[in-house]
């Protein structure tokens, strides 16, 4: 365990377990915010750097804030006093972001997803995005019975494509997944479970034969939060916390 840390020690572990040059060419995962040599004593994690959240990391006293979706994700051309750079910056506290290097590792977003809804899964790949990618087999079932059982596992409400044909192979990957949804059929995945699914691609997925299940951006991402926060508080002798958050959707029937 690591005793009086800096911003650059937690950087170095977070990069040991989800390595940043394994990030996509246009992502910005890293330190966004801050300074290396900064000592920390108090880190957040969340899943998204918010208003709310940089409010509550302020009143935890906190040094660092560790999120998966980065602060700063394209180019800006000003920071004023409503942006979250600023915000951070002005009350001294880091940013380091782990996007799609997250993603892609081992214990990462898309195994704290499959340990959520108790799969058994391993990755599609074994390199670029495409590693992003669970599978898993499980006892044969039905799509609705399946859609059913990730909104029960992830508290959240779905959207299903039902393809007519039972279950017994899954693809899942926490966030927008549907761009990989070809690549998933053609591996002869019977469903795909991800979020952010668009109009045309559920049809695609109809066309496809492929059951999908869209369980949210928020909800199949957001277990990888508290996974994280274990880890740190697990290798630095500091408080970690987590600052709890909620999808901003919500679901009316």
């Amino acid at each position: 365990m690591i005793c009086n840390p800096t911003v650059k020690d937690v950087y170095d572990f977070i990069d040991s377990i989800a390595p940043f040059s394994a990030q996509c060419e246009w992502d910005n995962s890293g330190l966004i915010v801050g300074e290396s040599d900064k000592a920390v004593r108090r880190i957040a994690v969340v899943l998204d750097i918010t208003a709310e959240a940089v409010k509550r990391a302020v009143e935890t006293n906190a040094d660092l804030i560790v999120s998966h979706h980065p602060v700063i994700f394209r180019a800006v051309k000003s920071f004023t006093d409503n942006d979250l750079p600023y915000l951070l910056a002005k009350n001294g506290i880091s940013a380091i972001c782990a996007h799609t290097s997250l993603d892609i590792a081992k214990g990462g977003v898309n195994d704290a997803l499959a340990s959520a809804l108790e799969f058994n899964a391993t990755p599609f790949a074994d390199d670029g995005e495409l590693s992003m990618i669970r599978v898993a087999e499980i006892n044969a079932i039905s799509p609705q019975s399946l859609a059913e059982y990730c909104a029960e596992k992830l508290s959240t409400g779905v959207r299903l494509v039902d393809a007519g044909k039972e279950i017994r192979k899954v693809a899942l990957c926490g966030g927008a997944g549907a761009d990989f949804m070809s690549a998933v059929s053609e591996a002869g995945c019977d469903a795909y479970i991800t979020g952010d699914v668009k109009h045309h691609e559920f049809l695609d997925a109809k066309d496809l034969g492929l059951t999908i299940i869209d369980a949210g951006h928020f909800e199949t991402e957001n277990p990888v939060v508290a996974v994280l926060a274990k880890k740190l508080d697990d290798n630095f002798d500091v408080e970690v916390k987590i600052i709890p958050q909620t999808s901003p959707i919500s679901y009316y029937f």
